[in-house]
């Protein structure tokens, strides 16, 4: 194995630094996270439940899907006429729940809510 490898996504010098970049920057707004955190729960949901469960306008809530549809975070199913969004694998929705903990940790005082549910 060659340490130089640039391929090795986990390396500072790897070619895909800026791609991660651009993820956290696409997860950093506050609709698109409620967005993953939603379907992460529900597993599917079709627009106009996203807008009422982040309460937002469905308009609002199609281009934030847009863009998380780019970032091929979420794919779509149709069904009949209605559209229904899933995220594309688990890893945007572990980047979101690793995030929540470490928010947790940045306002614990003490042990944070994630270290007294059981693992699993």
């Amino acid at each position: 194995m060659n340490a130089d490898n640039k391929d090795c996504g986990l390396d500072p010098s790897s070619k895909y630094v800026d791609l991660v970049a651009e993820v956290f920057g696409i997860l950093s707004d506050v609709t698109r996270i409620k967005i993953v955190l939603g379907l992460r729960r529900a597993g599917e949901l079709s627009v106009s439940s996203i807008a009422e469960l982040v309460e937002k306008s469905a308009s609002g809530v199609s281009q934030h899907l847009a863009r998380l549809r780019m970032a091929r975070m979420v794919t779509t199913r149709q069904e009949g006429t209605m559209v229904l969004y899933q995220l594309a694998n688990g890893h945007a929705a572990t980047l979101v729940a690793e995030a929540v903990k470490q928010a947790e940790h940045s306002v614990a005082n003490g042990l944070p809510p994630h270290h007294h549910q059981p693992q699993g």
